[in-house]
């Protein structure tokens, strides 16, 4: 009888109880809240405002703005994603008009200049779109349209070198040359945009 007992004791602690514990985790796992996506794109949303709003301060911009890629429809008939890109965040000065509307679901390859630029040197740098010894990689058009007398492009990349975005700042009011230690500092906040996106675009 002793040895029915020992055998059962053992089989519950050594094969029920493991099995409980897993059942509990997962119960448990399946209980736990999930992230609030609309909670968590808001937080987004303003961190960034907050930081191309900060960066068209620091730097005199009139107009600073920020694009993501994205797929945007498929082709005929292979069916295969097409490139695009949107301003997702942007930030005006009185007076100054906005892009945003005008750029979305634009088609990568309407570009393909001045992104090619951007995914090999990081940087565009157009400090007079009237200068014709100054390259524009064909956004001359564009500048005529939204009235950029300057404007400066940096890429926005993550961690691993994926190419997700542009941050843009463009002078509507004043030709501006920017000096190398604003261009390496704007850089910087264009590395620092990209780990904030990467990660909410992860999540």
């Amino acid at each position: 009888m002793n040895g029915w007992v020992e055998l059962s004791i053992a089989f519950v602690t050594g094969v029920l109880g493991p099995l409980s514990v897993i059942w509990l985790k997962n119960f448990l796992d399946k209980r736990k809240k999930k992230p609030d996506m609309v909670m968590d794109t808001l937080r987004v949303s303003e961190l960034v405002t907050t930081r191309i709003e900060h960066i068209k301060e620091e730097f005199k911009a009139d107009r600073v703005w920020i694009t993501q890629f994205h797929n945007g429809g498929n082709f005929y008939p292979t069916g295969k994603s097409m490139a695009k890109f949107s301003v997702m965040y942007e930030t005006v000065d009185i007076g100054v008009n906005s892009i945003q509307t005008n750029f979305h679901n634009i088609p990568v390859n309407l570009f393909s200049k001045s992104i090619n630029q951007l995914l090999v040197k990081d940087v565009i740098e157009i400090p007079d779109f009237k200068d014709d010894n100054v390259a524009t990689y064909g956004l001359e058009y564009i500048a005529e349209d939204t009235g950029c007398r300057s404007e400066y492009l940096f890429s926005i990349k993550t961690i691993d070198g994926r190419f997700i975005g542009t941050l843009g700042l463009d002078y509507t009011k004043r030709k501006t040359k920017l000096d190398m230690e604003s261009i390496n500092h704007l850089q910087v906040h264009a590395s620092s945009l990209g780990g904030v996106l990467m990660t909410h675009l992860n999540q």
